[in-house]
């Protein structure tokens, strides 16, 4: 039997995230709400575009087909649509083969009261309003910001990068650097090194994610030409002697990342062109920037970094 959704790893997203609605936004915000309602019906047999959340949404979904028994993972939809003008929006998941099946249409309401209603570990959306809403409520969510879509079918891989301090973790440490010297700042970490961080608004993300990787065990132990979908990097500006209690918080939770970098304040862009994460978190607008535009980056609107 498919686990209940209690039991999935659920990601809502935003049609604004999954798809590319540029040219549908403008006739909103131009000429209003029933020339919107006019336009999607004229258009209801054009697919939409991707969107920066497609290419991470599609191989998150491809979970289910290597697990057909468990299906462990669900993608909802969470929209500021009406059911009427949404309907252009699930011929398009219908079109690019989504198995998305559950939807919130909220004819212009904000979505995020629904995320927990839907046992949603993220919210995806380029609304930065119901983001930051959500977050203010200790929702997990975060802005998707514009970049090139880049979806190569050929590379089943799923990438996923975080950030350590205000997005997997509490600012709590983040608020000593910012209050202080560096120096101060390794100190406090050394004398805690012991003791985990608590939880910042993707801590469970990447809980549930783990235990998606230990099915992935699982499935390796059994036939040792599997190949992983799923990839986990941790991208942070620490460097030693504040990196043990990042391992130390990461193994309380049992969290095993794939990667993790200590950069000690090399600009992370460095390693994401290398990396190439279909989605990347962090809590500083700062650091959500590649060349060339090409890493899709999501900005965790959490924590002192943001006030």
């Amino acid at each position: 039997m498919p686990y209940p959704i209690e039991d999935k790893l659920v990601i809502a997203v935003a049609s604004s995230a999954l798809f590319d609605l540029r040219e549908s936004d403008q006739v909103f915000r131009e000429q209003g709400p029933i020339a919107y309602r006019t336009y999607q019906a004229n258009h209801l047999e054009q697919p939409l575009g991707k969107g920066v959340a497609f290419p991470f949404v599609r191989r998150f979904l491809s979970l289910n087909t290597r697990f057909p028994e468990e299906k462990p993972v669900e993608v909802v939809l969470l929209s500021r649509n009406s059911a009427i003008t949404g309907k252009r929006v699930f011929r398009s998941i219908e079109h690019h083969g989504l198995d998305i099946s559950r939807a919130a249409f909220l004819e212009g309401k904000s979505p995020y009261p629904y995320i927990p209603a839907f046992n949603a570990a993220l919210f995806l959306s380029a609304n930065e309003g119901d983001v930051s809403k959500a977050i203010d409520y200790g929702y997990p969510a975060g802005t998707v910001l514009r970049t090139q879509i880049v979806d190569d079918e050929a590379d089943p891989e799923l990438r996923i990068a975080f950030d350590f301090d205000g997005v997997i973790a509490d600012d709590a440490s983040e608020r000593i650097y910012k209050d202080g010297e560096l120096e101060d700042f390794h100190q406090h970490e050394t004398s805690k090194a012991h003791i985990p961080h608590e939880p910042g608004p993707l801590a469970d993300l990447i809980r549930r994610l783990s235990l998606i990787q230990a099915l992935e065990n699982k499935a390796l132990d059994r036939d040792a030409g599997y190949k992983r979908i799923l990839r986990t990097a941790i991208v942070t500006a620490r460097n030693a002697p504040s990196h043990e209690r990042v391992i130390t918080t990461l193994e309380h939770w049992g969290v095993d990342a794939n990667e993790v970098f200590f950069l000690g304040g090399m600009r992370k862009r460095r390693i994401l062109e290398v990396l190439k994460p279909h989605m990347f978190f962090d809590d500083q607008r700062s650091h959500l920037e590649s060349q060339g535009g090409e890493v899709p980056m999501v900005h965790i609107p959490f924590g002192v970094a943001n006030q």
